[in-house]
């Protein structure tokens, strides 16, 4: 009969298949924990190897969910991963940037990039798309400002020089 693997070979799977934080981890192993057996001094020893990497975890999400959502929702699965709240200033303060480009992106892909909604009934509709993905109001309102333009380079922020 085979045994059931240990926390250890189970931490290690979970890391190999994507970045983990550490409360993801210790959510996830708690219920695997046998007698004799210390969570924390795992993780604190896989941490201390480099295998657990806060900035890692939120640099994977940025980068798997940013293009498809807004900044609101990137940053509450930030936090729903237990991050800290300077790794949630910085990503904040990364995802600005480009948050009116991301969405005028993410629009062009569900609704063609034709032109932009010509009643309120189709705009009021394209404009809660956006809002479910987790774009401000105001964002929302600006990359439908500019729907029907030609694609280019990402829109400069408020306050900054063209």
């Amino acid at each position: 009969m085979k045994s059931p693997p240990t926390l250890k070979a189970r931490a290690l799977r979970l890391l190999a298949q994507r970045e983990h934080s550490r409360a993801e981890l210790m959510a996830k192993l708690s219920r695997h924990v046998q007698e004799g057996e210390d969570l924390s001094a795992l993780l604190d020893t896989l941490a201390a190897k480099g295998f657990i990497d806060e900035a890692r975890v939120a640099e994977s999400l940025l980068h798997r969910r940013a293009p498809l959502l807004g900044s609101q929702r990137v940053l509450q699965e930030l936090r729903s991963k237990g991050l800290s709240e300077e790794l949630l200033r910085a990503s904040a303060e990364q995802l600005t940037g480009t948050e009116v480009a991301r969405a005028l992106a993410v629009w062009r892909k569900r609704f063609g990039g034709g032109p932009a909604p010509a009643d309120a009934r189709e705009r009021a509709r394209q404009m809660r798309f956006l809002a479910a993905r987790g774009f401000s109001g105001e964002t929302v309102r600006r990359a439908l400002a500019r729907a029907g333009e030609p694609e280019s380079g990402p829109e400069p922020e408020p306050g900054c020089a063209p």
